[in-house]
């Protein structure tokens, strides 16, 4: 182990966090994806943990609620702050455990200290409502509580910022949490469990009675069916808030639904741009290439489709090719690294599949292609050549309408904006989408009720690189969740209306009388 990863494991020092040469069935081990070295291994938890776990944050919760919720804005706000302390070094392990660039590690702490700050102001601003009786001497308001004790299940490509989105609100909103990381990210759900903890054991606001505070951010690494299944039946958590496939999406949003539990879904993308005949093309390549190769496509937000203009489409498939051959694509820790490795070899096959059937169906690659990633096959890491096939006009291929967590671009042509609109939306996720133009009524139309169906819309930037403050989120199977910001607060929290009779008499609503 080299002395910088050794400073970096210095984060995940946990009981759990064991030496990978010693570990055994009961073990996963960690592995860097850009280079094969195991990192650590990490004991698997049983049923019988996450029990315990649960049982710890209940009754941490039914303290912490009773916070007032500045306060707990404080604690947020510490937390926040320890993140920063260690900015550097989670960014580090985020690149070393998940392979996306430094510069996207880092983003990616950077994500969880802007929630921080945000949930900070929000524990300031939990508003309800005065509403107008139409019973004399009443009064009407909403208000609301703590939810309780949530699960937050998250995936590998954004091993941290998911949880910090979710983990953070819900900490000013008076719940606990049980954190059910993705086991091909552990090390990283360790250390910023760790970073928390530390806070929550060196605070002085909040000193539950018989508890331990730390339990209020409860962490359990078990497999789906150990823990993940008993997680989403388990009715003593009323709000489930789920990152990942749109088939794991279906799958907990039904078994939640059947004990009428609460779901926040954030699943897949097949996310769209579209290139007008006015665009500003430079804003073009700058925004689809980052979009598309970012994380080595491997974000729920990534640009899988560019719809271009019959009259640019040329023009932007050249140039983008062109800017694909000159991608650097290397260690996601070297300087000037643009690209780093997939997550696994079943993430490089699934793309090499898909470029596969596309070439079956008559498209043409135009970069990269099924002999670019091969190239790549002898290095240690899961390496691949970002890839651009351009689909025939008036083709729809079937594998386009799927999401390959890959850089895997497809080209289409066409000549009707609303043609090109309603292609974009045909898909079954309704994520992220964009549209390039200078025409402010092109760009209108494309935000109107008639206009992308996807969670997210934007004009003149790319699909993809969230925000915090604006909600985060898709529909159709990206599941209707939203997280990081706007009202996203109110998934955690329940809703109580509330009548007040100050009178001495005794009307009915709807002025009915009664007896």
């Amino acid at each position: 182990m080299s002395t910088h990863t050794a400073s970096i494991a210095e984060l995940w020092q946990h009981p759990l966090v064991v030496d990978p040469s010693t570990a055994g069935d009961d073990c996963i081990v960690s592995t860097n994806p850009a280079t094969g070295e195991a990192l650590a291994a990490v004991r698997l938890q049983s049923k019988g943990d996450y029990e315990q776990a649960v049982v710890r944050a209940q009754a941490v919760q039914k303290q912490w609620r009773m916070l007032p919720a500045p306060k707990r804005g404080e604690i947020v706000r510490r937390i926040g702050n320890a993140f920063r302390e260690k900015e550097q070094e989670l960014g580090a392990l985020v690149t070393m455990e998940m392979g996306k660039i430094h510069a996207e590690g880092v983003g990616e702490v950077v994500e969880c200290i802007d929630i921080a700050d945000f949930a900070v102001g929000l524990s300031r601003q939990l508003y309800g409502l005065t509403i107008h009786s139409e019973r004399p001497l009443h009064r009407m308001y909403e208000q609301w509580h703590p939810l309780g004790t949530i699960g937050i299940i998250t995936a590998f490509n954004f091993p941290v910022a998911v949880w910090a989105w979710n983990a953070m609100l819900a900490a000013v909103c008076g719940d606990a949490m049980i954190w059910k990381p993705s086991l091909v990210t552990p090390l990283c759900a360790v250390a910023m469990t760790n970073v928390t903890h530390e806070v929550m054991r060196n605070q002085d606001i909040f000193t539950p009675e018989g508890c331990d505070p730390c339990d209020l951010f409860g962490l359990v690494i078990g497999s789906d069916d150990e823990v993940g299944e008993t997680m989403i039946a388990d009715r003593r958590l009323p709000l489930i808030s789920a990152t990942g496939s749109c088939r794991m999406g279906r799958h907990v949003g039904t078994q939640v639904a059947k004990r009428l539990g609460r779901c926040l879904l954030e699943l897949g993308g097949n996310n769209a741009i579209i290139i007008t005949e006015n665009a500003d093309l430079e804003l073009v390549i700058r925004g689809t290439l980052f979009g598309a190769v970012g994380t080595a496509g491997q974000r729920c937000t990534s640009t899988r489709r560019l719809f271009c203009h019959s009259s640019v489409v040329d023009t932007v498939a050249e140039r983008m090719a062109t800017a694909y051959e000159s991608v650097p694509i290397g260690n996601p820790m070297d300087a000037g690294t643009l690209v780093g490795p997939l997550i696994g070899d079943h993430a490089v096959q699934a793309m090499r599949d898909a470029v596969a059937a596309a070439v079956e169906q008559g498209c043409t690659v135009i970069a990269g292609g099924i002999e670019a990633i091969d190239r790549h096959a002898d290095s240690p890491g899961h390496f691949v050549a970002p890839t651009i096939v351009r689909v025939p006009k008036g083709a729809d291929p079937a594998m386009a309408r799927e999401e390959t967590f890959a850089p895997l671009l497809y080209i289409y042509e066409y000549d009707d904006l609303e043609d090109a609109i309603e292609q974009q939306n045909s898909v079954d996720q309704g994520l992220s989408s964009a549209i390039f133009t200078d025409s402010v009524r092109m760009a209108e139309r494309f935000l109107s009720h008639a206009g992308s169906d996807c969670g997210i819309a934007n004009v003149n930037i790319g699909t993809s690189g969230a925000e915090i403050g604006g909600a985060f989120g898709g529909e159709k199977d990206t599941g209707g969740g939203r997280e990081s910001g706007s009202d996203s607060w109110k998934f955690y929290m329940r809703r109580q209306t509330c009548t007040i009779n100050w009178g001495d008499d005794l009307p009915l609503a709807q002025g009915i009388e009664f007896g």
